[in-house]
């Protein structure tokens, strides 16, 4: 199979999309770091090559990359989803540009300061960017890809929120949870059926997941259906449910993208 992401392309693709960031209004600095965690969908029901795909997803990395990677000690990690996805860490990266305090400079040393902080930034940012790039194109062509366990992007995220940092949590994945075996859900062969039982599903997990709570992280559902996609494809129900069961363990928010 010929794989679209090349790396020529994903140079191309960062420094336009870096071109862009140096024309956006700067955001501020945020006053501790921030631990991001971004989950991609590495199973056979996601094809990250169909062209709408690949430009959502592209569009959010390149987003969270400028928001969320600011200063020193913010940290990305990224995570393969697939049968065993909390042993599947992909990427771990942490942010070492240091933004000094330039508040008692005069207006030539601080907006020199400023400039060589911006310099060093986003060479980072790039570097970060294509990296992620390069994680979002890899195929997975092992028998992994035959299950999906979201569930355990669970006590990844919980771990992330106990070292006190700002948790933000992005998942580019269809959500439907397929795993095998007793007490576990398959929505390929069983989906919920309505948004009562996506709810009842939904409160009866979290009871059993009560450990791995969530402590207000932010979480971002990126799904890979286009607009006019059915209610069969993009079956609203199972967004209930990952909405419901998130909510229930703890997320202090949970938007789709």
């Amino acid at each position: 199979m010929i794989r679209v992401f090349t790396y020529s392309a994903l140079l191309t693709l960062c420094c336009f999309l870096f071109s862009c960031f140096s024309e956006e209004k700067k955001a501020p600095v945020t006053t501790g770091p921030v631990y991001t965690l971004v989950f991609m969908d590495k199973t056979q029901s996601v094809n990250v090559n169909k062209a709408f795909v690949a430009q959502k997803y592209q569009q959010i990395l390149s987003d969270l990359v400028e928001q969320n990677i600011r200063q020193k000690g913010d940290k990305l990690e990224v995570y393969f989803i697939h049968e065993n996805t909390q042993k599947a860490r992909a990427l771990s990266l942490t942010c070492r540009t240091e933004v000094e305090d330039i508040s008692h400079m005069n207006a030539t040393d601080r907006e020199a300061a400023q400039t060589t902080a911006d310099m060093m930034l986003q060479r980072e940012r790039m570097i970060f960017l294509r990296q992620l790039m390069a994680k979002l194109g890899i195929q997975n062509i092992g028998t992994s890809q035959r299950q999906t366990d979201i569930w355990a992007s669970l006590p990844v995220i919980n771990k992330a929120t106990e070292t006190g940092a700002e948790v933000k949590v992005y998942y580019l994945s269809d959500m439907i949870e397929s795993m095998k075996g007793a007490n576990r859900r398959d929505f390929h062969t069983n989906p919920p059926q309505d948004n009562t039982q996506a709810e009842s599903w939904a409160k009866a997990d979290a009871k059993h997941m009560q450990q791995y709570a969530l402590n207000a992280a932010e979480i971002k559902i990126a799904l890979p259906f286009e607009p006019t996609s059915s209610t069969r494809e993009n079956n609203p129900n199972v967004s209930l449910y990952w909405s419901t069961l998130l909510q229930e363990l703890g997320a202090g928010t949970v938007d789709e993208l």
